[in-house]
């Protein structure tokens, strides 16, 4: 009964356009109250919750992609691909692709990924003579490989919420990104063909070369932090700190992004989206532990034993309830939400939770170029000025492509476990 009085609460909140952390605070309060809690257990458990090393990674992460957002790193980026992709027809669509898959690995963020490409690929793109259309999707759609590159701050939380090793859900995103980098790499070049799409020139190997070691220091960095994870020199929190300082110096040193002067207003920035989060982490795991204490995912636990579902059955049913709920919820509040409620099913139906985690953030992927509330959507819109429609169109080949990775991620959880198998074993 409570839980429904929570989800009346919940939509009816959101539809009349209250903030998501707001919503959740309230409705976590009131839960709290109607359980016979006292209040004071809210503020606690959100201070425990928060007093997490692993989540420290999540803010520190932040700066970092905000370092490089400003810092000239993903020009650099661009660069790179753009030299050695030169020649080829629709040459700059695949530029797109595979610097976006390059920043996602240092950003660990798809609305920032889609942003600091967007912001130098549409202009470049529409200039040439790309249909504006394509140019919006091709950037809205691969930003979204952000969420599941490592470090992806998604899996961050995924492993905070479900108790499972960061590192391990690190490496199960790799294939399932790198595969769905691949597929919309082809789908790029079969199209530019198809529609006749210019072509850039190439360039020398002497300038090529000297794009490259430009680029150098702007890869330093996920080599940084996921050798040092899986050397077992650093942990999460710490290869997130060491981000963040090599992202400064690079942007400030190297690139010259930004000046000296005008680094606090960066790490305002960086602060303030690190804080919007960190306020949506909080009260969405208060609600989780009164979900946990109030007994609601065993009750669950015994429901879908007792429906005999097959594990196909019920990961195909998550989908579809995964992408249902991507069309009116926003990322983060979606996984702290649901997460907590389907955890404990999955060992009772041998489902292995690292291999959820990417097919949970695959999911989120979607919803992120899916109207009515597709982050990315929004963000090119707002940088293109473009109707959302257009952003739409433009992205529709790649949200089919999307689900069809979805299924085969879905259902061959090899390619999601093989990596984390052969570092870790079983």
């Amino acid at each position: 009964m409570l839980l429904i009085l929570f989800l009346v609460m919940f939509f009816g909140l959101l539809a009349v356009g209250m903030p998501i952390f707001l919503v959740l605070g309230l409705c976590a309060a009131i839960l709290y109250f109607a359980s016979g809690e006292p209040l004071i257990g809210v503020a606690q458990v959100m201070i425990d919750h928060l007093n997490s090393p692993t989540l420290m990674s999540l803010p520190l992460f932040v700066m970092a992609a905000t370092f490089m957002r400003y810092g000239g790193v993903a020009k650099a980026l661009v660069d790179l691909s753009a030299a050695w992709l030169g020649g080829v027809r629709g040459s700059l669509g695949l530029v797109t692709v595979v610097a976006c898959t390059l920043f996602a690995a240092i950003s660990g963020s798809s609305v920032a990924t889609a942003l600091a490409m967007g912001t130098i690929l549409l202009p470049a793109m529409i200039e040439k003579g790309y249909p504006r259309s394509f140019a919006l999707g091709v950037v809205g759609a691969s930003g979204t490989i952000g969420i599941v590159i490592p470090p992806s701050l998604a899996l961050i939380l995924y492993g905070i919420v479900a108790e499972q090793s960061v590192p391990r859900l690190f490496l199960a995103g790799v294939l399932p990104g790198l595969l769905q980098a691949a597929v919309f790499f082809v789908w790029v070049w079969y199209d530019a063909r198809r529609r006749k799409f210019p072509i850039e020139p190439s360039l020398p190997l002497a300038e090529r070369l000297r794009v490259t070691a430009r680029a150098i220091p702007a890869l330093i960095v996920p080599v940084i932090v996921l050798v040092g994870i899986y050397g077992g020199v650093v942990t999460v929190t710490e290869a997130a700190a060491i981000a963040a300082v090599v992202s400064l110096l690079v942007s400030l040193i190297y690139y010259r992004g930004f000046r000296w002067s005008e680094t606090l207003w960066v790490v305002a920035d960086a602060l303030k989206s690190a804080g919007a989060i960190m306020l949506i982490v909080a009260t969405a795991l208060a609600f989780g532990h009164w979900m946990t204490a109030s007994g609601i995912p065993a009750e669950l636990v015994k429901w879908v034993l007792a429906q005999n579902m097959a594990p196909w059955q019920f990961l195909l049913a998550i989908n579809v309830l995964l992408l249902v709920l991507g069309c009116f919820l926003e990322v983060i509040a979606t996984l702290l939400l649901v997460l907590p409620i389907l955890a404990p099913v999955l060992p009772a139906l041998g489902v292995d939770p690292v291999h959820f985690s990417i097919i949970f953030t695959h999911n989120m992927e979607i919803a992120l170029v899916h109207p009515p509330v597709g982050l990315n959507l929004f963000v090119l819109s707002t940088i293109s000025h473009a109707p959302i429609g257009e952003v739409v169109r433009g992205v529709l080949p790649f949200l089919i492509l999307l689900l069809m990775v979805l299924m085969i991620i879905t259902y061959v959880p090899t390619l999601t476990m093989w990596l984390p198998h052969a570092i870790y074993g079983n």
